[in-house]
């Protein structure tokens, strides 16, 4: 089953704990402090690979953990690193967390670190010094970030068909490609994109077959909503109608409409219009039919295809056409942005900022609260260091302006509670 956009829950793993230890030999009963550190938890990577087409691993497996990094032990040994995973997606997903774009992964090889992996806790070795020759304390691992992201692919097609349900894009890619897509005499029979390669003399092109649109396809109406982002990234349009149509001129400003009011205006895109199943008219309402197409569309009678895919009239100017306008929208210039002075930013890390709640001071900082959670509190030493950064950092002379008292407040920090 193809899926082109699937919510997945990613949980980096969490980093070990360092250990408390002491080397005990028998020639030295009172050896120093040779607690090691733990390892660090693994992180979610995400990587475009062509070896996949579609997102479907993930409906069905909506939950992926990479691994927990191992705790330290004595003689100074560190613990093992937690592997990371490897998340392959289609070359085009983009990575959002709600409305943010964390990724996006449009060629093969790119790669994104989308969950990063808990630090861990330093060992009792770590903490050695000229005043502390025997610490009784380690760090807690931290947890890994957790987060509910979307994956949502784009096809990455140079050119992409499209038109009313039933208009003959189907069958199109399914003659001028290696594609195989379904094909019946009914709307909506491609109910999910395809990808087809198109060599046309000594060129080369990726077709995209995009699902019939309808009036409204813009706002959620029929498939149209769902696959109308894999036009963004496609540089040229085929845009395809049926002769045998009734209404020529409704069909080409509907399709046109769908795609000034997507969320991207698509309607400006570089296009060709292509009249299709031209053997199923007679011969002489061709040129009626071409007149108000070229009226609706302000084009040239004369720069409109038309064309048989069943029975192969007009494909080799068809695509020889393509691949020349591919050619020219290549050679055009990308637009450079501005090139931008370096500015330099202050690291707000470690900020902080302390609220009374009651008779509880609540300290909130990037930085302090990674001390805390590394603090294991039932460790007399670990609360004492706390209490020391707490001290040289300022914060604990902001909590006695806010009118604390020792023996009677608590400090907050991290979902963990200490005393004043």
């Amino acid at each position: 089953m193809f899926a082109d956009v699937v919510k997945v829950k990613i949980k980096a793993g969490k980093g070990g704990d360092g250990v408390v230890s002491f080397l005990r030999t028998r020639g030295n009963a009172k050896g120093g402090p040779d607690g090691g550190d733990g390892g660090h938890g693994g992180s979610v990577i995400i990587v475009a690979s062509h070896n996949t087409s579609t997102l479907s691993r993930y409906r069905a497996s909506k939950m992926w953990d990479a691994e927990d990094g191992t705790n330290g032990d004595s003689n100074n040994k560190r613990g093992k690193g937690g592997a990371d995973i490897e998340l392959p997606v289609p070359p085009g997903t983009v990575i959002m967390l709600g409305d943010e774009v964390l990724a996006d992964l449009e060629k093969e090889g790119d790669e994104a670190i989308i969950a990063h992996g808990g630090r861990a806790g330093f060992g009792n070795a770590h903490f050695i010094s000229s005043v502390r020759r025997s610490p009784k304390m380690a760090e807690l691992g931290e947890k890994g970030e957790a987060k509910e992201v979307t994956f949502e692919l784009k096809l990455v097609a140079d050119v992409g068909l499209v038109g009313l349900p039933n208009a003959g894009k189907s069958t199109l890619l399914s003659v001028i490609s290696n594609a195989k897509p379904k094909i019946a005499n009914y709307p909506f029979t491609t109910l999910e994109p395809n990808l087809g390669v198109v060599d046309i003399d000594d060129g080369t092109f990726l077709a995209a077959d995009i699902p019939g649109l309808i009036e409204g396809a813009s706002i959620g109406k029929g498939l149209g909503d769902d696959f109308l982002r894999h036009v963004e990234r496609t540089k040229l349009l085929l845009h395809i109608i049926d002769a045998t149509s009734d209404d020529i001129a409704k069909d080409y400003t509907t399709i046109q409409g769908e795609l000034k009011n997507y969320k991207v205006d698509l309607s400006s895109r570089s296009q060709i219009i292509v009249l299709s199943k031209i053997e199923s008219v007679p011969k002489q309402d061709i040129p009626a039919k071409l007149q108000a197409l070229a009226k609706a569309s302000k084009v040239a009678k004369k720069n409109i295809h038309t064309i048989s895919a069943v029975a192969n009239m007009g494909l080799v100017d068809l695509l020889r056409a393509t691949q020349k306008q591919l050619q020219i929208i290549r050679a055009q210039p990308t637009e450079q942005k501005p090139e931008e002075m370096p500015v330099i930013r202050l690291d707000d890390s470690s900020m902080w900022d302390v609220r009374k709640r009651g008779n509880t001071y609540e300290v909130t900082g990037t930085e302090i609260e990674g001390f805390a959670r590394r603090t294991n509190t039932d460790q007399y030493q670990a609360v004492q260091r706390l209490r020391h950064i707490l001290g040289r950092k300022g914060i604990m002379r902001q909590i006695v302006r806010l009118g604390a008292k020792a023996g009677e407040s608590k400090i907050k920090i991290a979902d963990k509670e200490i005393d004043f």
